[in-house]
């Protein structure tokens, strides 16, 4: 009896506490005093440093004002118009041909420089392309720009080796050194033993890029003559200029500088303050007469044993034998000629080799 009662009174009591909890939320704590006065405000704090923008180091590459300006100036350049080569053929023409890779593409196409500097020349490359950004410079590969600078860098700062011999180094200490990876002669001046020298190929001579070892001022034909040949490395634009400072320089009217590689006048004025010279003083003169002797150099046809005429032809060497004397001759003038700088890249190495041809030839 006495557990009935006690359940009944649990019923009753439960049944109060849920009609007061629906009826009054504050039933059971009673009435809500009044809010008490706000507290005193606690000292500011020191605001803390802006973090580094996540994409502030990608901006200062990736950005029109610094993208632009590159690309229109390599428009300009001689690299980006090598899709048609000097025959008229296009670059995609040479897949396959054994010779392109044995010496051409590692200057001639983008695939084959950047096996050559590797060390790992390839002995075919399929569609080969031109020289572009990623010729000279390497793709990104850490990211981490703090510890490893920018590594979008030129692929290679080393000396180099020059092809002739693979025993003559050759180091700009810059990156001038990249340019000296291809602007070097493809073979060596002309030797011989018995007074005699025969031209076997119409590519005979520097081939278009001799420009590194006129300004070293080596690899002409050095013949005696009366004209002092000057020493190795003495040429001011060897010791106090590089490749970069005057044809990467900052641009006169975007016409030149920077990417282009055309050499710029703000380059040349800091030292020439009189003007930028075009080419030195009577040389195009010497050219000239040189070309003219050239032209009437008697020789052999090595094939047939016929007699011809001339070993060099509107700036092309002829087939055939000839004496030492006219075969290094005919080196210096195409030496000069593909050099293309009017002989400013080293004007007393320049105007001796030409002025002691004439004096060989008369």
């Amino acid at each position: 009896m006495k557990n009935l009662k006690l359940i009944g009174f649990l019923i009753i009591l439960v049944s109060s506490l849920l009609f007061i909890q629906c009826t009054s939320e504050n039933a059971l704590t009673g009435p809500q005093g009044i809010a008490g006065i706000d507290g005193a405000d606690g000292t500011n704090g020191i605001n803390g440093v802006d973090g580094v923008d996540g994409t502030a180091t990608c901006v200062a590459c990736h950005s029109e004002n610094h993208r632009t300006p590159i690309e229109n100036s390599y428009l300009l350049s001689s690299h980006n118009n090598q899709t048609i080569m000097y025959d008229g053929s296009l670059l995609t023409d040479y897949t396959n041909k054994s010779y392109f890779y044995g010496s051409c593409a590692r200057c001639h196409s983008n695939e084959g420089f950047i096996d050559y500097v590797n060390g790992e020349p390839a002995a075919t490359i399929n569609n080969p392309t031109v020289i572009s950004c990623t010729t000279c410079h390497e793709s990104h590969s850490t990211f981490d720009f703090e510890n490893d600078g920018y590594d979008y860098a030129l692929r290679t700062f080393d000396p180099v080796t020059l092809i002739i011999d693979e025993t003559k180094t050759i180091d700009f200490g810059d990156t001038s050194n990249t340019c000296a990876q291809c602007h070097q002669p493809r073979t060596a001046s002309p030797t011989s033993i018995d007074g005699t020298f025969t031209i076997t190929s119409s590519h005979w001579g520097p081939h278009h890029g001799p420009q590194t070892t006129l300004i070293e001022g080596i690899q002409g034909a050095n013949i005696v003559g009366n004209t002092a040949y000057p020493t190795p490395g003495s040429a001011t634009h060897r010791s106090g200029s590089s490749c970069v400072k005057c044809h990467m320089g900052e641009t006169t009217d975007d016409t030149d500088g920077a990417h282009s590689w055309i050499p710029t006048a703000n380059a040349c004025t800091t030292c020439h303050t009189s003007g930028a010279p075009e080419e030195v003083g009577g040389l195009s003169e010497d050219l000239e007469t040189l070309a003219g002797l050239l032209e009437s150099v008697s020789g052999i046809d090595a094939d047939t044993g016929d007699p011809i005429v001339g070993i060099v032809h509107d700036g092309h060497p002829q087939l055939g034998i000839f004496t030492i004397t006219e075969a290094e001759a005919a080196w210096n003038y195409l030496f000069i000629l593909e050099d293309k700088s009017g002989g400013i890249h080293n004007p007393a190495y320049s105007r001796a080799l030409i002025k002691n041809s004439i004096e060989a030839l008369q």
